[in-house]
């Protein structure tokens, strides 16, 4: 599990769009609104790590909406849950650190 963290800022909060079914749209909507706009996802890197995350088993397609030119729901799965749960510990890790040196 260690060789897959850290995860990259995309990749954590698309984990965390997705702990719900969520499609693409609401993927972008969502991390932006998370963010305050910091983190705006382009459709490109998106998509490429939806698939990249599909091949880890870390999201599943959760339905299909054939009227709606085919768009997909994603949902986490358990190893993804356990993926991000190992890289939010990582992160609190590093911030009770930074707050024990006075910053």
């Amino acid at each position: 599990m260690e060789k897959e963290i850290p995860l990259t800022e995309a990749v954590y909060y698309i984990l965390l769009a997705v702990r719900k079914p969520n499609h693409g749209y609401g993927i972008i909507q969502e991390v932006e609104q998370l963010t305050g706009g910091r983190v705006t996802l382009g459709a490109g890197t998106l998509y490429g790590a939806i698939q990249t995350l599909q091949k880890k088993g870390w999201i599943q397609i959760y339905s299909v909406d054939t009227e709606s030119r085919k768009k997909k729901e994603y949902l986490i799965t358990d190893s993804g849950k356990e993926v991000f749960c190992e890289e939010t510990l990582r992160l609190r890790e590093l911030l009770k650190n930074a707050e024990l040196m006075g910053e």
